[in-house]
């Protein structure tokens, strides 16, 4: 192997080694930890960190939704809030507590 090619393959490792942690933060792993939300209580902070697709201007629709309609009966009420469609309720089912 020319010193090129062993250059080449080293920062290659160093940079998959370096981007990897950058990469599982970013996604929905979180290996033995179960993320539990009960949208009844949850403030909007809360639904905006700890909800998969949910923002603040959505989290702040759900405590809106919360206060005008009382509290949710089943997880797929959530799909009444404005902007959250099935989807979004589907991809946090497991996350959600009532």
């Amino acid at each position: 192997m020319t010193v090129k090619y062993q250059l080449f393959k080293a920062i290659v490792v160093a940079g998959t080694l370096v981007l990897a942690p950058a990469v599982y933060a970013n996604s929905d792993q979180h290996k033995g930890i179960d993320i539990i939300v009960n949208i009844n209580d949850a403030n909007a902070e809360q639904l905006d960190n700890l909800l998969v697709g949910i923002g603040p201007d959505k989290a702040e629709n759900i405590i809106q939704y919360r206060t005008k309609y009382g509290k949710f009966v089943s997880v797929d009420d959530l799909a009444k809030v404005k902007g959250i469609g099935a989807s979004t309720v589907d991809k946090n089912r497991n996350r959600i507590k009532l």
